[in-house]
Order: C-alpha cells, then structure tokens, then sequence
C-alpha cells in the first residue's frame, strides 16, 4: 500500500510510471500525515520526505525507515531480501 500527497490525476501518472499495482491513497494531507507516521515535514516546501514500513500479517511493523532527505529510502530489492530473510528465520 502506498500514500501520497499528490490529487488524483498525478498519483495515478506515478502509480502507472513506476507500475504500481497495489492500492495507493492520494490527495493525503502532508503535515497530518507526517503528525500520524512520524515523517519529516518540509513546512516551507509542503511535503513530506519517504516514510516506508514493512508490516507482518498480524499488522505490527517489523521495520520502518524515516528518510530526511533523498537519500535512505526503501530500495524494492533490499525490501525483497528482507523480507525473504525475516521468513527464513521464522522457519528455523
């Protein structure tokens, strides 16, 4: 799932750019949502920097990462071995 500040028309042009086929909220409120997640809010330019999770099935969050800045967000990759890796565990 995915979150985005954009309105409709913009979020469904990254969604369909970047092949996004899961659900993806727009239109959300930069500073309430950076409030709720605990993002860093940029007040002059009105946006909030990446925030990712991953969430287990039972809904708790096994890793979050906050970034403050362009770089340290979530990669698909490291976020695919991760979580390959955290099942690994659960097997042992």
């Amino acid at each position: 799932m995915a979150g985005s500040i954009d309105p409709p028309d913009k979020a469904e042009e990254t969604a369909k750019k970047l092949g996004i086929t899961f659900p993806m909220a727009y239109g959300m409120d930069a500073e309430a949502a950076s409030k709720i997640l605990g993002a860093f809010y940029e007040k002059e330019k009105k946006f909030i920097q990446p925030t990712g999770f991953i969430v287990r099935p039972n809904k708790t969050v096994e890793v979050a990462v906050y970034s403050s800045g362009p770089v340290g967000r979530f990669v698909a990759k490291d976020v695919l071995s991760l979580i390959k890796f955290y099942k690994s565990r659960q097997k042992k």
